[in-house]
């Protein structure tokens, strides 16, 4: 019977095709860069040929490579969950979640107190980093992710369908006047999530004004930081009618009177496999009959 190559090349070459640089995966390992390669070369060896085209910018797949990480990476996933089944007695009940912090500080939190009381046997260990998706199988088993679309390889359940709106401080204005027409936005900076950055470009061709430039951009990754950035007056916020009605700031006012469906919502997402894990499958239960 033919021996497996080691399982920390199989885990190496996953973080490499993911990154598509050697650097950064060696980062994220904590390895050096000639260790990491060391693995990527151990792997190839065994595979019988190369998984990576090398050019300057980076790493590229090859066939065979695209092949292989499609493959081994559901096989990782699995073989993780079985040893954290095995791996103490609460193991099979912690759920490694990844979420935005406005959403969980907004909408999570205020209703885990309910979801302790029915399932005090399951444990929520939470991550708040951006571009969860990119991450679900390597230490994380699910996420509450905000976008557009989610690839079709995960299994996704949308979780709402809001509206956006611009939101500023009571004080701001227009040097001196009151903001009363989108026009003045492009006197004005504007202030777009990381994760939503075709808000503006969005709210502003459905509100028929697509030739509206602001004054400038600033770009957060965190969203309560953003509204207090907003609530201080340093710029306009184009956020969820939500972020603006749940966080009670009477410091905030939202800004002209257009109704714009958001391109973007939150999402419960995992790998398909992950389902079959008990904290996985509980959580997603009643995420979706909590109606968060």
């Amino acid at each position: 019977m033919a021996r497996l190559p080691p399982l920390s090349s199989m885990e190496a070459f996953l973080e490499v095709a993911r990154h598509g640089t050697v650097k950064a995966a060696a980062s994220e390992l904590g390895l050096s860069m000639p260790a990491l390669s060391r693995r990527i070369q151990t792997l190839e060896h065994a595979v019988g040929r190369p998984l990576f085209d090398r050019h300057h910018h980076g790493l590229r797949l090859t066939e065979s490579g695209r092949a292989l990480q499609e493959q081994l990476s559901p096989i990782l996933d699995e073989l993780r969950g079985v040893i954290g089944r095995i791996g103490g007695p609460d193991a099979s009940l912690r759920l490694h979640l990844n979420v935005l912090p406005l959403f969980a500080q907004q909408r999570l939190f205020p209703r885990l107190p309910e979801l302790r009381r029915e399932h005090p046997e399951l444990h929520i260990d939470i991550d708040t980093m951006s571009h969860a998706e990119a991450r679900l199988g390597e230490g994380i088993d699910a996420a509450i992710a905000l976008a557009r679309s989610i690839d079709p390889a995960l299994y996704a359940a949308r979780l709402d369908q809001d509206h956006v709106f611009p939101i500023a401080a009571r004080t701001l204005t227009d040097d001196g006047r009151a903001i009363a027409v989108p026009e003045q936005l492009q006197r004005l900076p504007i202030l777009l999530h990381r994760e939503m950055p075709e808000t503006f470009t969005e709210w502003k061709k459905a509100i028929g004004m697509p030739y509206l430039e602001p004054a400038g951009i600033d770009f957060f990754d965190s969203g309560p930081l953003m509204l207090e950035a907003a609530a201080q007056g340093i710029g306009v916020a184009f956020m969820h009618g939500h972020h603006f009605d749940d966080a009670h700031d009477p410091r905030l006012i939202r800004l002209f009177d257009f109704d714009v469906e958001s391109p973007y919502s939150y999402w419960f997402v995992c790998r398909p496999r992950a389902l079959r894990q008990p904290a996985v499958k509980l959580f997603h239960d009643w995420l979706l009959g909590a109606k968060i």
